[in-house]
């Protein structure tokens, strides 16, 4: 009796204890003159932003201690729809989707948190974080005031409300405030679009705490609503009394902040890891305190984009690798990095008097695990799941799918020549077989839609095996249905041939789908996409980088847990292992592998490896020897830019009908050898902004692309942080410096527009300049 007693005290104990906890005094927060208030006191916002499903559930608390411990006193995070909602109407928020447990971590640990529900957050996440399924809807009208994508979006708010509504200040929670859509500056200009949005927002519950939109320096008047507090989004490096100049100039009382201070950059496959100078970015950390601006560092951990979660960039279409390391200042595994330490200090600087900054935490333990031989396989075009049956090509979302692989077979007619077969369009890489047979691989990362293929017999069977990559995240191309979306022809005989009558298979990218196949030692010398499956033991477990440089290209799943996409091509080589999902004693890996691998072993390091490219040359636009030749041109305007930050517009005597666009840079503001672009606009006749999405360059003279990605293609990459810059690291080629763009069809156009550089010194600037405009090709000799 008497130890029911204890045990039953000690119960009661514990609940009320629990319940203390969760009644939380109720605080307050508003938008003063020039600062916010919290608790009617002047309160700077320290904002780290972090987002939950890219840490595993068990180091969530690990990665906000770090937070804390670096000097912030604010998490700020994304809420991402379509991990929420994969399937229409079924919703999950729970395990590593538990956003509520997340904000509750935080709180514990005394830091507030800033809500970014979207609809669209970006984020480089699979289609910006709205849900695949939208898709299925032919006509859909995304991040606009069509009456489905409205009503889903509410719905989904609904459940937001639901899981964090009673979390606002007011109610005893942390949630400071909360984000009305995301950049949509950048996208469009639709004011009732964003009013509908806000009225959303506050519908779902969130109507007690302050309301906010962020975008550009640029653009952020084209959507700005007077009952919501504007903030400015930028990098490190970006001169920050001109972000704010025209902010201050239409809301001289608004309190000021930049709610995505950029502390590095992601990675696209193909390309350099990216970096960023730390002592840049303490230096604008430091400005803004100086100066009571309130930011939120994005990232301050980037983590993971497990599974097929990881976006993409267009044009030109670059995929996103799975590490979201970002050159944050918490690295991708929770460990701390020499950034970290060089904020921290500058933070310590900045607590009242006698506070501390608490200690840092221990860093989660690495292992190395020996090598694993693969021996058992299944081939995925001997194991096929039952087929569908249309007449007509169709996307991979006509057949209820929304990520993985898709196989199209047909017949093809008997031809003694060999023919051409173009596909249109091919989303995003494709394996072309006939009679089992490889022939080829289309890479819409290379802009290849079509190829050659050998004489064939009547019958013969064609088979298309597409592996879809992460969805546009950013821009009008978030419409990127998958697979093949149009048709599949034939040219090189008589006639082009429209292919019909087709059985499509569906491979899903979920673990669970692994488990029908039948796998077999396999010795034989067979090749095509295969799950490949083997077993290890651990003695103690820890985190780990599954190193994948002998494999070509595919995914990695580990005790039903898929750890994300590999591709040789790098500039990631290695796969995040989170410790916490591994066990002691027995453990199962499988690899799906679109091609074949070098050797079918590899083994778990205790360092990740991010900056290794296996491709030859990160792709540039001129080879050696070729010039632009533009003796026998004439250009149709010469000019000077003015010195300085911010858009410069330049308008034409005349309207062009042209389809090449040659920018000339003569020289440079600073009287140096290098010239740069951030963004390039091309006006049509009416004086709006052409589109660029089918943008390409055909000429470039000079481009950094080994300290940097400093490539052409960033003039019309929609982010104003990234540059063309002309080479400097191992050559400095002289003016006059070229880009040439083929604007995809020949348009009338009426101008331009040139952004410079962002940093207050615009280096690499343009000064003098002249335009050629062509309907034909521009001359590069060789």
């Amino acid at each position: 009796m008497k130890k029911q007693f204890i045990y039953y005290s000690l119960t009661l104990l514990v609940l009320l204890l629990a319940s203390c906890q969760e009644k939380r005094t109720p605080e307050t927060f508003e938008i003063g003159n020039k600062t916010f208030l919290l608790n009617n006191e002047p309160f700077i916002i320290k904002a780290a932003e972090i987002h939950y499903p890219r840490i595993p559930e068990k180091y969530w608390e690990h990665r906000i201690e770090m937070c804390k411990a670096l000097g912030m006193n604010t998490i700020c995070l994304y809420i991402f729809w379509n991990i929420h909602e994969p399937v229409e109407g079924q919703f999950d928020f729970s395990g590593n989707n538990d956003v509520a447990k997340f904000c509750k971590l935080a709180q514990k640990h005394g830091m507030y948190v800033i809500l970014r529900p979207g609809p669209y957050v970006c984020a480089e996440w699979e289609m910006g974080g709205l849900p695949w399924w939208l898709l299925k809807k032919k006509d859909i009208k995304l991040r606009d005031n069509d009456p489905y994508f409205m009503e889903k979006t509410r719905l989904y708010m609904e459940q937001v409300g639901k899981q964090l509504a009673d979390m606002q200040l007011s109610k005893g929670g942390n949630v400071l405030m909360v984000q009305v859509e995301n950049e949509y500056g950048a996208y469009n200009e639709n004011k009732e679009y964003i009013a509908a949005m806000r009225d959303i927002v506050r519908e779902s519950g969130f109507d007690e705490v302050s309301l906010f939109q962020c975008d550009w320096s640029s653009n952020f008047k084209k959507n700005g609503l007077d009952d919501l507090l504007w903030t400015i989004n930028f990098g490190a490096g970006a001169n920050i009394e001109n972000q704010f100049k025209s902010l201050q100039e239409a809301r001289p009382e608004t309190p000021l902040m930049c709610s995505e201070f950029w502390s590095g950059w992601f990675d696209h496959w193909g390309a350099k890891h990216e970096t960023r100078s730390s002592a840049t970015l303490v230096s604008g950390l430091k400005e803004m305190l100086d100066r009571n601006i309130s930011f939120s560092l994005y990232m301050t951990h980037g983590g993971t984009s497990f599974a097929h979660w990881a976006g993409g960039n267009n044009p030109p279409f670059t995929p996103t690798c799975t590490t979201y390391d970002y050159d944050a200042p918490i690295g991708e595994s929770g460990n701390v990095t020499p950034k970290y330490f060089e904020i921290r200090e500058l933070l310590a600087g900045y607590l009242p008097e006698e506070t501390f900054l608490p200690a840092i935490p221990d860093s989660i333990s690495t292992i190395a695990i020996p090598e694993i031989v693969l021996e058992e396989k299944a081939y995925l075009l001997e194991q096929l799941p039952d087929p569908k049956m249309v007449q007509d090509i169709q996307s991979m979302e006509f057949f209820d799918q929304g990520w993985g692989s898709i196989l199209y077979r047909t017949k093809l007619p008997a031809s003694e020549e060999p023919q051409l077969l173009k596909i249109t369009e091919v989303k995003d890489w494709a394996i072309v077989f006939i009679d089992g047979q490889p022939v080829g691989v289309l890479d819409r990362v290379q802009g290849q839609s079509s190829l050659t293929i050998p004489p064939v017999q009547e019958g013969a069977v064609l088979d298309i095996f597409v592996e879809a990559m992460g969805r546009v995240n950013f821009g009008k191309s978030i419409y990127d249905w998958k697979g093949i979306t149009e048709k599949v022809e034939l040219t090189g005989g008589k006639e082009t041939v429209d292919l019909k009558g087709w059985q499509v298979y569906t491979f899903p990218s979920d673990y669970n789908s692994t488990k029908r196949f039948e796998f077999s030692k396999d010795s034989g010398e067979k090749t095509g996409p295969a799950l490949y499956r083997a077993s290890f033991n651990l003695d103690k477990t820890g985190d780990t980088f599954i190193d994948m440089s002998h494999w070509n290209k595919g995914m990695v799943y580990i005790n039903g847990h898929n750890i994300g996409r590999y591709w040789k091509i790098g500039p990631q080589q290695t796969l995040y292992m989170p410790g916490c999902w591994l066990k002691k004693g027995k453990n199962e890996i499988v690899v799906l592998e679109m091609q074949t691998p070098e050797v079918s072993s590899l083994q778990g390091l205790r360092q990740p490896i991010l900056d290794v490219n296996q491709v030859k040359e990160i792709q540039k636009h001129r080879t050696p020897g070729e010039t632009l030749d533009l003796a026998d041109e004439r250009p149709v305007y010469s000019g000077s830019f003015q010195p300085g930050n911010g858009w410069q517009s330049v308008s034409f005597n005349k309207p062009y009908s042209c389809r090449y666009f040659a920018l000339e840079a003569l020289n440079s503001q600073k009287n140096d050898d290098f010239a740069s672009v951030a963004e390039l606009e091309i006006l049509s006749e009416d004086g709006k902004r052409i589109s660029r999405q089918n943008w390409s360059i055909v000429y470039a003279d000079s481009e950094e692309t080994v300290a940097a990605n400093n490539t052409a293609l960033n003039v019309f990459d929609l982010q104003e942080s990234t540059i063309w810059h002309t080479a400097y690291s191992e050559t400095k080629d002289k003016f006059p410096h070229a880009i040439v763009i083929d604007l995809g069809k020949e348009q009338t156009i009426t101008g331009f527009e040139y952004l410079p550089r962002m940093e207050e010194n615009y280096p690499g600037m343009i000064r003098d300049f002249r335009i050629y405009l062509k309907t034909t090709p521009f001359s590069i000799s060789k």
